[in-house]
């Protein structure tokens, strides 16, 4: 049974796919069951994924990587950050080369969190 905003990718092809609407159905892309990625939320290694969030006068900005940046290479990269401000989605897409931030400039909110998607380690999660 699929839940709003779980993200869910394709082993086959790569497409992936974020649930606007849940549903008791299981989720299929190329005859196969599609796998719901884990929101991770602790970096064990020296690469840094889980995104920072920090308000900066009437803007939010998430950073991927608090005191050393993720790499933005063509082989490794971080594809998109996602902000959730009180239930409100706002997402920035990312191309090799970017810097891995994104700068959203919505009201403040009370519950706010950020996710962003590496092309290598998946999905990870941040809160404020």
């Amino acid at each position: 049974m699929a839940k709003r905003r779980e993200v869910y990718i394709c082993k086959k092809c790569g497409n992936i796919v974020e649930v606007l609407h849940g549903g008791a159905g299981k989720l299929t892309c190329c005859g196969e069951e599609m796998v719901l990625f884990e929101e991770k939320t602790a970096d064990t290694s020296t690469e840094k994924h889980v995104p920072f969030i920090k308000r900066e006068g009437n803007k939010y900005v998430v950073l991927i990587g608090e005191n050393a940046l993720h790499p933005m290479e063509e082989k490794h990269y971080i594809e998109w950050i996602e902000l959730v401000v009180d239930g409100a989605v706002y997402r920035r897409f990312l191309n090799p080369g970017d810097k891995p931030e994104a700068i959203f400039e919505v009201p403040e909110g009370k519950e706010v969190f950020a996710r962003e998607y590496c092309n290598i380690h998946g999905l990870w999660r941040g809160e404020l």
